[in-house]
């Protein structure tokens, strides 16, 4: 009789465990309207509703703030959180070919893609803070200064592909003939 106690006691343990389970996926999977849905609920019939008159809209803490002033040191700091946080996965010259990609972990776009030029620093901003596919979040490892230093140091990256030559420095032009002259044919 003693053997079947505890026996007893742990059927019913996993019967409990099990229960709550299913309450936990009852708090997951929420029955809710999606905007623009119908609701039988409201007289109009639909979901959204408008804010009540006399509220205030409160600001996403995690927006990007009024961009700083862009200098030197602004870049360097970019550089440096860029090249701790983000080279492992985007690679130096933010091609998407980081260390960690060359082990087999999935390719992040290149920044220098159309439509990564394109985006608006918000949108980068966001990325970083809150993540995007398979990237992780930095909004809690990088602080709002650093993630704008890393957007504009993204952006001087993006920049360097697509230097217009009369904005070069004349040794600056003449490397750059000299070294795309060495070049094989492609």
């Amino acid at each position: 009789m003693t053997g079947r106690l505890p026996l007893a006691v742990s059927l019913v343990f996993v019967l409990v465990l099990a229960g709550c389970e299913r309450g936990m996926h009852d708090m997951y999977d929420q029955p809710k309207y999606k905007r623009g849905a119908e609701a039988p609920l409201f007289a109009d019939g639909v979901a959204s509703r408008v804010p009540p008159e006399g509220s205030v809209p409160v600001d996403d803490p995690e927006a990007m703030p009024a961009p700083p002033a862009l200098t030197l040191g602004l870049l360097e700091r970019g550089r440096d959180r860029y090249t701790i946080f983000c080279a492992p996965c985007h690679g130096a010259g933010g091609d998407g070919d980081g260390m960690v990609v060359r082990r087999g972990f999935p390719a992040p776009p290149s920044y220098h893609e159309a439509r990564l030029r394109d985006t608006n620093d918000a949108h980068l901003y966001d990325v970083i803070t809150r993540g995007w596919g398979v990237m992780y979040p930095y909004g809690d490892r990088l602080s709002p200064t650093d993630r704008q230093a890393v957007v504009a140091y993204i952006r001087a990256l993006q920049f360097s592909r697509r230097v217009p030559a009369d904005r070069l420095e004349p040794e600056d032009l003449a490397h750059l003939r000299e070294s795309t002259a060495k070049e094989p044919n492609r």
